[in-house]
Order: structure tokens, then sequence, then C-alpha cells
């Protein structure tokens, strides 16, 4: 039986694995650590929760270590593309753990936090660089960066980072790259689309694949339950309150979906946070460290979560609304099931969804199994309390735009009654009447020239 000794890494990279209790590798990581160490380009296929990121940060590491020198300022020597913040953390974290007992450098470079902080981090340099696109062409553009001096060029999740318009981003990041380097693809899906415009980045590859496209881990139960989209809500509530959950993530489309359902829960007395692009990196960070923490066991996403999350203990999936991309699935649910545990994958199918589901089945070759809707369901629908409403934003200067929206519409109506302007006027202002009755006298604005202000009178000269 192969064990990463085997291997011939590094003895501080098999020290830091050992720390970690890894002795034995996945099938990618098997295949692909031997073909990396001999510098050759790769393109990996293996489903999520597998060992990507340990596939290809091993050997390269082992390569930064075995021909060591210091990264110029301003540059990296190995570059890795995320398409999410997320993901890029999570990388950088994994190099980090690998490479504890190296002093190896490892810095990230995403969107959502302030710029001036990652310039400072490159400007002497790093040897590992974990970076989503937009942020790396911001810090290009400002000469904060260069990239000729990569020698290893990763690009994780191919095909969302493709597939999610990043191509054009990519190709202008491919052209800054140095001619001689080692590019390395590792995706869980490769559609043949994708895979041809993969070509245009590779050098006579080896491709290493561990499993079909587009199938789904084997130790993951799959459930369906057709449901109308209104009723949802309360099936949601209700599955959460009878299923042994330890940590469950659910997905929904749209943004304005995930924190709907989170009021919802919060409605219900079920705590949940919501985590998608409309969030600060601040609040995404904390809503992650609260679910790995276990604070919160429920953490609503959308698919921009779907491979950026890698927490251990999420027993189950629930797929609160299906997605139109049968890969996207397949992603999804690989959140639950991972290093061998076993795991759950729960979808709530409305009538317009069921063809989704079709393409979903056709696809990863598997069949969920059907789950009936509560007993007393019509009941649990009538009963659903109600969700919590969004902590009221009261705008600048505090006014308060909910009631100033209220009072206009109060006031069209007053008008279309005759009681009022016609729409579109203004009238004359009108003051209240003073306390005894008389009209107040209309304040004169006196323009203060040359003054310093209200407060002039208070200030006192020192000194």
């Amino acid at each position: 039986m192969t064990t990463f000794n085997d291997f011939g890494l590094h003895a501080d990279i098999n020290r830091a694995l050992a720390a970690k209790d890894y002795t034995q590798p996945t099938p990618i990581q098997l295949q692909a650590i031997p073909v990396l160490k001999q510098g050759r380009d790769l393109c990996g296929i293996a489903q999520t929760g597998t060992g990507k990121t340990a596939a290809f940060s091993l050997p390269s590491i082992h390569h930064l270590l075995t021909y060591p020198h210091r990264a110029n300022p301003r540059s990296c020597r190995m570059l890795v593309l995320s398409p999410t913040r997320e993901l890029a953390a999570q990388i950088a974290q994994s190099c980090r753990d690998y490479g504890r007992f190296t002093k190896l450098s490892v810095s990230t470079v995403f969107g959502g936090v302030p710029i001036n902080k990652q310039i400072r981090d490159l400007s002497q340099g790093v040897d590992i660089l974990v970076a989503t696109p937009g942020r790396l062409l911001d810090l290009i553009e400002q000469r904060a960066l260069r990239l000729d001096d990569v020698e290893i060029f990763v690009l994780d999740e191919a095909d969302q980072m493709m597939d999610m318009g990043f191509i054009h981003s990519l190709r202008r990041i491919a052209k800054l790259l140095p001619s001689r380097r080692q590019n390395l693809f590792f995706s869980a899906t490769m559609p043949k689309e994708i895979a041809g415009l993969a070509d245009q980045f590779l050098n006579d590859p080896v491709t290493v694949s561990v499993a079909p496209q587009a199938t789904t881990a084997e130790k993951i139960r799959q459930f369906s339950t057709f449901v109308e989209q209104k009723e949802k809500q309360a099936l949601l509530t209700a599955v959460v309150n009878r299923e042994n959950i330890d940590r469950a993530l659910i997905f929904t489309r749209t943004k304005h979906g995930a924190d709907r359902v989170v009021r919802h829960l919060a409605g219900a007395k079920i705590k949940a946070m919501a985590i998608h692009g409309n969030k600060s990196q601040a609040q995404r960070t904390h809503a992650l460290q609260a679910f790995r923490s276990g604070d919160i066991k429920l953490l609503v996403a959308t698919d921009i979560a779907a491979r950026g999350i890698d927490v251990s203990g999420v027993s189950h999936v629930i797929n609160f609304e299906i997605p139109n991309v049968p890969e996207q699935y397949v992603h999804r649910i690989g959140r639950t099931a991972r290093a061998g545990a076993e795991g759950m994958a729960i979808s709530f199918i409305a009538p317009d969804e069921r063809p989704y589901m079709r393409d979903i089945e056709r696809v990863t070759r598997t069949k969920s199994e059907p789950m009936p809707l509560p007993e007393n369901f019509s009941e649990l629908v009538r009963n659903l309390p109600k969700p919590v409403q969004p902590p009221r934003d009261t705008g600048s200067k505090g006014r308060n735009p909910q009631r100033q929206r209220e009072e206009a519409v109060a006031g069209r109506g007053d008008a279309n009654r005759g009681g009022g302007q016609p729409r579109g006027e203004r009238g004359p202002r009108r003051e209240g009447p003073a306390a005894d009755g008389q009209p107040q006298r209309k304040r004169r604005f006196r323009p203060n020239r040359g003054k310093v202000g209200a407060h002039k009178g208070a200030v006192k000269r020192v000194g």
C-alpha cells in the first residue's frame, strides 16, 4: 500500500503530513504527485472532496524547496488562481499547513478587503500567491505585482473559472506569465468546450481522471421531495427539526432568496446565517467561522460557496432550489461525505424544476430516493411562523426611507382625492401653527460669510 513517504517528497513536507496524521494518499494524489514531480503539465479531473489541493500543493512545495531562492520584490514563484475568496483562503491555509516547517511565504489577494495591506505583503516578494483574477489584475495595474518570475501556475476549479466569465481575465494573465512554466489544471468537471479552452493554457499535459465526469460521491444518500415553491420554507423548517443535523449547507439560487430563508428560519427560532456575493468579506468570514466552530449548524449559501467551502462534519446538503446546471449539483452535494464520511443530500423540487432534476439524473447517472412530505404538512404550512424583518436602513442623516415612501404614497392618495397637489407638482411650503395659534414666521436664511461657525464664541485661544 502506497504512503506519502513513497513519493520521495522533501523531509519537511513529510514532517508536516505526519503532524496532520496524513499517511495514505487519495487516488488523485496517487496519480498526480509523481507526474508533477517530473515537471509535466497536468489536467486533473476528480470529484470534489478527493484531495485536489494536496495533489498540486505537495509537489509544488517540493519543487520550491528543491530549488531554493528568494522571491524577487513584487513577484511570486507559484501562482494559484481561484474563482472565489473562500476557496482562495482555504488553499492558502493548506499551503501554510504543508509548509509549516519551511520558511516559504504564502499570501492571498482577493477583493472585498483593503488593497494597501496586500500591496505591502507583496512588496518583498512571496513564494506562493493564491489569488482571485480581479484583484490580481488590480495589483498588476498598480505595478504592485509582476508575473515574469512565476515557475508554477495553478488553476483550481478550472471549469468554473472559465464558466463564470473569467476567460478574458485568464488570457490577460497568461500573457504576463513566462513561457517556461509548469501549468496545473484541476477541476471536478471538464465539459468538452471547457477542455478545448484549457488546451490553450496547457503544454502537452498529462490528463489524470480518477472518476467519471459529473459523478457524485458514493457515500452520499440522495433524496428528493416534490413540493410547491411557496411551501418550501415550511418543508425546510420541518426537515431541520426532524433530521439529526451536525452541520447543513442550504443552497438557494439567488442572494435575496438566501437572506429570505435565514429570516424565515429566525422566525421559527432556528439559528442560521447566509453567505453570498452581496455580503462583505468580513460578514462572509464571520459566517464561515461560526459554521466551522459549530456556533451555527445551518449555513444558507448561493453557488458562490458550492466550491469554496471545505468544512469537515457537513452531514447534510439541502437544495432549497435546484440548480439549472447539472455540474453545479455535483459541487453542491460534494460539500458532504468528504474524506470518507457519509452524508445526505435532500432536494426540494418545485414543478418548474423537474426538468432540471431530470438533467441532473441523466448526467450523474444516479436517481435520488423519493422522500414523502410530512404527514401534517398542510398544517405546518398554515402555521409557518412569520419571517423576522430585516434591520431597517435609516439611510443618511437619520432619514427613514420606508417612512418617506409611506408618506409619499399617502400624499399621492390625498392628491388623487382632491385634497392635495396634483402628482408631479409641488405646492408652496406651509408652516404649521405656533403654540399660541398664530402663524409661524418663516425663518430667513442668513449666509455665514467669513465666520468660523455657530461655535465661534465657544472657542478659546490657548497659549
